[in-house]
């Protein structure tokens, strides 16, 4: 009975004549390895002189580390695979031996180990890879056989030869002490290659592994680009939305924002330039912004008309405090020698404040 050939089948058997084994060598034949045998030097009759030979063609001897085995069929003519941190945030680390790729931090409050190896967890259930073994508290995981086939010679009336091979893989997730700064270490721990069956005798170059551990590393850190990439936008998007403040009229005065820590602290950077504030300096671990104020910037008359901010110009503190809410923050403006500020002049700023803090912006 004839079998029913569908279109990737047509291709496989097209490629019939290729092996995977073949494809790594060169088309042709190896007769120039028997180039130099009874070769002969040119002979010159008595009176004549030898003829210069020309040195523009000359194959240079081979280096005392050259693999002189490497002729013919042992010869591997594919290029190079090389390591590509596509991923934002990765990078290949000069000088490494190792087949691994350099991992930063671009989020402050995502624990980098955390998001290496559950984006790794990710990867492998997308391929449909089954998980051998895991320990986040040594960053491994290891994998389960991985099979690929390939139909390399099919049979309309008998069965087709298989090409087979299967691989298991182990990543090892690396993060330095102070956190921002790891890395993903992949390493081939089993081959084993079948054809039609019958299992092939597969000793692998350091070059083969090289080849394999980084197509797969590759493969991994692809996935990581996108989710990464998702994952910043959807920071944008959160970050360029307005925060609800509130004045709080107590003794002393101040602003209640509706948001944690880091989103005011990113949100401030950029509404006070716009209220006529000149940053100054930032003590992030201490929340302390100094800002100076200019009643000539001109921001805030071509926004409120031709009112001005209740400020004499010079140097301002606006200190950031933690309430009971993780997602409120407190706000106080206080003057450069941290001396309280009237409350007149704290409700006199707050309507441009809540303004611009309220506002949402557009992500680019």
């Amino acid at each position: 009975m004839l079998k029913h050939l569908t279109p990737v089948l047509l291709v496989s058997t097209l490629a019939a004549c290729s092996t995977p084994m073949e494809r790594r060598q060169a088309n042709g034949n190896e007769e120039y390895l028997n180039a130099g045998a009874g070769r002969a030097e040119l002979a010159i009759p008595d009176g004549l002189k030898a003829p210069t030979y020309s040195r523009e063609f000359a194959i240079p001897e081979l280096g005392p580390k050259a693999d002189a085995t490497l002729v013919g069929t042992q010869l591997d003519i594919r290029p190079p695979l090389q390591v590509l941190p596509m991923a934002e945030g990765t990078h290949v680390e000069e000088g490494s031996d190792s087949i691994k790729i350099v991992v930063e931090s671009v989020d402050n409050q995502i624990d980098l180990k955390r998001e290496m190896f559950d984006y790794l967890l990710a990867f492998l259930a997308k391929r449909e890879i089954a998980v051998a073994s895991q320990n986040y508290e040594s960053g491994v995981i290891d994998t389960d056989w991985i099979e690929y086939q390939e139909v390399v010679d099919s049979s309309m009336f008998g069965s087709d030869k298989v090409f087979s091979l299967k691989q298991k893989y182990r990543f090892d997730v690396q993060v330095r002490p102070h956190g921002r700064t790891g890395a993903i270490v992949i390493e081939l721990l089993d081959h084993q290659e079948s054809y039609d069956g019958d299992a092939q005798d597969s000793l692998l170059t350091g070059e083969d592994k090289r080849r394999y551990t980084i197509d797969m590393l590759n493969s991994a850190i692809a996935y990581m680009s996108l989710q990464r990439d998702k994952a910043l936008r959807a920071k944008r998007v959160q970050e360029s939305l307005g925060i609800q403040v509130e004045l709080e009229n107590t003794e002393q005065a101040y602003y209640l924002a509706e948001a944690d820590f880091d989103k005011v602290w990113n949100r401030l950077r950029i509404v006070l330039p716009e209220m006529g504030f000149e940053v100054a300096d930032m003590d992030r671990s201490k929340k302390l912004i100094f800002i100076n104020y200019d009643d000539d910037s001109g921001f805030w008359s071509s926004l409120w008309g031709d009112e001005e901010l209740p400020l004499e110009k010079g140097g301002y503190r606006l200190l950031l405090e933690n309430t009971d809410n993780p997602d409120q923050t407190r706000i106080l403006l206080r003057s450069i020698s941290d001396e309280p500020l009237d409350n007149e002049v704290i409700e006199g700023v707050y309507n441009a404040f809540k303004e611009l803090m309220s506002e949402d912006r557009k992500v680019r």
